[in-house]
């Protein structure tokens, strides 16, 4: 597996839509990803990772 991955390949290893991705690198809150040239961008699979664990919750009522 590449250390990187496009937006169709990142979506799917955290198990969300290309179209969330694309709308959490607009609105922020999302995984860290690199833009190498314009229209182009790929994420790190260990930022999907930290980001993914960034997330863990025990419970409803704690803060996002």
């Amino acid at each position: 597996m590449s250390n990187y991955l496009n937006t169709r390949e990142a979506a799917r290893h955290v198990r969300l839509s290309t179209a969330t991705l694309e709308r959490l690198r607009v609105k922020g809150g999302g995984p860290t990803y690199i833009n190498p040239v314009p229209d182009r961008v790929v994420y790190r699979v260990d930022d999907l990772d930290a980001w993914m664990q960034s997330r863990r919750r025990s419970s409803t009522s704690e803060a996002a």
